[in-house]
């Protein structure tokens, strides 16, 4: 599923009087929000769905696949996604 399948899918759950625009609003508000969340507190735990949490990776030796060029890979930030038991057990 994409992004505009996601906001496809929250029209139809919302119902026929809500706008293809408000439902995409409502997707881009809670992908902003829980970014916020991230930035600032650096974990965003939703109850039944998951929890979002940033990671610091360690710099690290590469190799350029092109040239075999051994290089240097700069200590970056990540984001892992733990999914929540209800989560898993609707799927499972």
């Amino acid at each position: 599923m994409n992004k505009g399948e996601l906001i496809e899918n929250v029209q139809k759950t919302l119902g026929k009087d809500v706008s293809k625009a408000f439902s995409e609003r409502c997707v881009n508000a809670v992908i902003e929000s829980i970014t916020k969340g991230l930035k600032k507190d650096k974990t965003v735990q939703i109850i039944g769905f998951g929890t979002f949490t940033v990671k610091q990776r360690k710099a690290r030796t590469g190799r350029n696949p092109q040239t075999g060029e051994t290089i240097t890979i700069k200590a970056s930030k990540s984001v892992s996604f733990k999914p929540g038991q209800k989560l898993k057990n609707s799927i499972n």
